[in-house]
Parts: C-alpha cells; structure tokens; sequence
C-alpha cells in the first residue's frame, strides 16, 4: 500500500480538491489527504515545518513560500483560476449587479457586507478605496470568523451582502448566488500548488499534480464553479 500524500490548502479549493483527489485515488491507487483551513493558517503551518507533501494556495502565496524555502523552487503548477460571485439570503430582494455602478450602489444600500480574508478580499477593500466608500461602509463589514464561508453568514441573514469565490458558494442552503461580478470589477484568482521540502515523496506529488492539472480534470473544475488554470 503506498504511503499517502499528506497536503494541506486554503478553504477556496475545498470542493474542487476533494472531487480531484477521489478522481486521482480511482486513477492511480495512490491516498491522498489534503486538509483544507484558512489560506493564512495554511501558509503558516507550512512554514512552521509540518510535515506536508503539498500545499494548495493562491499563486503569490505559493510563490512566497518557494522565495522562503518551504516549497521546493521549479515544482509550482497551477491548477485552477476563480472569480468572485455576490450573494443575498434565499428570499430576499436582489439587486442589481450587471455593471460596477450597479455593484457600488447595491453596497452602499445594504445593511451590512462580508467578503473573504484571502486574496479577493484584499482587492476588495482596494476597490472600496478607489470607489471611495471605504470609510462610509466601514462599521458595514463583517469579517467571518477563520474556515467560515461568507455565504454562510449570508443564508443565516447574519450578513445581507456576501461577496467570495463562486466554488464556495455553490451547495449553501438558504442562499441565493446574484451572479459573478461584472468583467470590468471581476478579481480572478489562480490558485496553484507546490511540492513541500518536507515531502519524502516528491515524485509521487508531481505524478498527481500533473494529473489536477491535465484535461482529465477540467470538468470538475468547471463542476466546482472554477476554470482550468
């Protein structure tokens, strides 16, 4: 029996790792466990030296792990490229969001928002800056608590506007998902992975990276609300 690939990821690949690692097992006879927290704990437990095979994060944060020596350089792929969706709780009015006026307005009417801790959410708050509403809506913003998905609070009417990757949006009960953001104000986020330098089985995490990254895996990509990279 093969000693299994130990990996651990952000909480935006969840659904799309787990359908490509059962795909992965079925193809190759090799275990695979990848653990999926918040993409911060991730980097930090990385670098902390635990025992890792594989770490699946967002591109630059795979890239500051190889620049500090905790993933080894040249073995870098990336898998998947996904955008940002707004929701409302099931029920609720929707508003409009077809065009980036539309999306400014629909925050500055809303009760309160949420958008994810990770890489999109970064650029959100940038975006609020350019739009120059981030003071105004800064007592607005609830930040979910580390490993919670913002459509969650969103179908709990815990938040009325929630903005985060599509693929974890996907299969929340009580939530009503308005559509992506409109092109000129989408954040498209590439997430990659890389082999640890604590792996003693690097081959074996090459062989399976390449299969993520193949066609053969481009279906459940697109299943999990998230395009090949």
């Amino acid at each position: 029996m093969s000693t299994p690939i130990l990996g651990i990821s952000s909480m935006a690949t969840r659904q799309v790792l787990a359908e490509l690692v059962d795909a992965y097992q079925q193809h190759a006879g090799q275990r695979v466990a990848i653990e999926s927290v918040g993409g911060v704990d991730a980097a930090r437990r990385v670098q902390a030296g635990e025992a890792f095979d594989v770490v699946i994060l967002a591109s630059d944060a795979i890239d500051k792990l190889i620049a500090s020596g905790h993933v080894l350089a040249g073995s870098k792929v990336d898998l998947v490229r996904s955008g940002v969706a707004v929701a409302v709780r099931a029920g609720t009015p929707k508003p409009d969001i077809s065009s980036e006026d539309a999306v400014r307005q629909a925050i500055l009417a809303a009760r309160n928002i949420s958008y994810s801790t990770g890489p999109s959410g970064v650029a959100l708050a940038k975006l609020f800056e350019r739009w120059g509403i981030a003071e105004q809506i800064g007592d607005r913003i609830v930040t979910p608590p580390p490993g919670i998905p913002v459509g969650s609070l969103v179908a709990k009417g815990e938040v009325a506007l929630g903005f985060q990757q599509l693929s974890e949006m996907l299969n929340i009960e009580g939530l009503s998902v308005l559509g992506p953001l409109p092109p000129a104000i989408q954040i498209i986020t590439t997430f990659s992975a890389g082999v640890c330098v604590t792996s003693q089985q690097a081959g074996a995490v090459r062989a399976m990276l390449a299969y993520m990254a193949s066609p053969a895996a481009s279906e459940a990509k697109r299943r999990q609300g998230m395009d090949p990279a």
